[in-house]
């Protein structure tokens, strides 16, 4: 393996956005749960954030770039979970 300056940069960027998704976005979605409130939370920014992670999914499969599918696509996920909480619990 050819250890570039973009090679690391890639690495470090498919390793922090994926904690980013797997630790970030579900120790939101763990605190939305037991509040049973997603109060504080920009809509928005959720909305925007879910459509940037579809957006970057696609264009991995479209280029067949295994790092934006897997790293976009637990975003997809993620914010969409928070989607679902933000109606559920904006019902109430």
């Amino acid at each position: 393996m050819d250890l570039t300056l973009a090679s690391i940069i890639g690495a470090l960027t498919l390793i922090f956005g994926i904690l980013v998704k797997v630790i970030g976005f579900p120790a939101q979605i763990k605190k939305n749960a037991e509040r049973k409130s997603t109060e504080g939370l920009s809509t928005l920014m959720i909305v925007l954030t879910f459509f940037a992670y579809i957006l970057w999914t696609a264009h991995g499969l479209i280029k067949k770039d295994m790092v934006l599918i897997l790293g976009q696509g637990v975003g997809i996920i993620t914010t969409g979970i928070i989607l679902l909480q933000i109606i559920k619990y904006n019902k109430k």
